[in-house]
């Protein structure tokens, strides 16, 4: 294992760019060192990175926002307007990252922390593992995306109730519903989030780009227009070095080693 880049929140180990989104110093409140770290990390990475890991240090993925410093800010709302700004900055620069984005959801995911846990692209969990919105709880709305993610993974109508009551949902409810992928024990969440990851960094890169791309376009695509952009995208992946690579590997029943 090596790692060619590492602070104290963002570190890339074989190819895989981790981002500290939380820590135990922080109360597993989110960590806006994280945040930013971790916004720069992601528009800033090239080729060396191949996927991303969200996580957190602490015994939760994130429990959500520093409540204790809304209350302790003497403008309320300008105070959380400009770490929604922050956090939304980060939202944007996943959803606009080429590579697979995998989450280790280790016990709760509440607030924002469950926003990100939507906004990635695979989201593992162990049996421990709770979510919950939070908002209502101290009288806010939602941020991170959650209001956007949340009805497009589990349906509008399930999304209005667990939003609006406020719902704790158990790790098997999460998977149900597609918010997790799958579990694993406890204590294996973040090897497994890593582990997953680190095989999408030998996988073929443009093939994962134009699946990502496929599955965002088809939010409001109609199926004429999302069968026009399936055949423009294999099209072009047939000539590319990865499929040129993935065929050729395949006749020869050999592996394919993508580059």
């Amino acid at each position: 294992m090596t790692s060619t880049a590492q602070t104290e929140y963002v570190t890339i180990v074989d190819g895989v760019l981790q981002i500290t989104i939380a820590t135990a110093a922080n109360g597993t409140s989110m960590d806006f060192g994280g945040i930013t770290a971790g916004t720069e990390a992601l528009r800033a990475a090239g080729r060396e990175v191949g996927a991303v890991v969200l996580t957190g240090s602490g015994a939760n993925f994130c429990a959500g926002g520093n409540v204790r410093g809304f209350a302790e800010a003497e403008d309320r709302a300008g105070h959380i307007h400009g770490l929604a700004t922050v956090l939304h900055d980060f939202v944007r620069a996943l959803d606009e990252t080429t590579v697979p984005v995998v989450v280790g959801v280790q016990g709760w995911a509440a607030g924002a922390g469950m926003s990100l846990v939507c906004a990635a692209d695979i989201a593992i969990g162990g049996p421990s593992t709770k979510l919950r919105p939070a908002y209502p709880g101290i009288g806010l709305s939602p941020d991170g995306g959650m209001s956007w993610t949340l009805p497009r993974i589990v349906g509008t109508g399930r999304a209005r109730e667990i939003l609006l009551t406020d719902a704790i949902l158990t790790a098997e409810e999460a998977v149900r519903l597609g918010i997790l992928s799958r579990l694993v024990d406890d204590e294996q969440v973040r090897d497994e989030a890593m582990n997953l990851a680190r095989t999408f960094t030998t996988g073929p890169r443009s093939t994962y780009a134009s699946i990502k791309s496929l599955l965002a376009r088809s939010n409001s695509a109609t199926l004429s227009v999302q069968l026009d952009y399936e055949r423009d995208a294999i099209a072009a992946a047939a000539n590319s070095p990865a499929g040129i690579e993935g065929v050729n590997a395949f006749i020869a029943k050999r592996k394919p080693k993508y580059v």
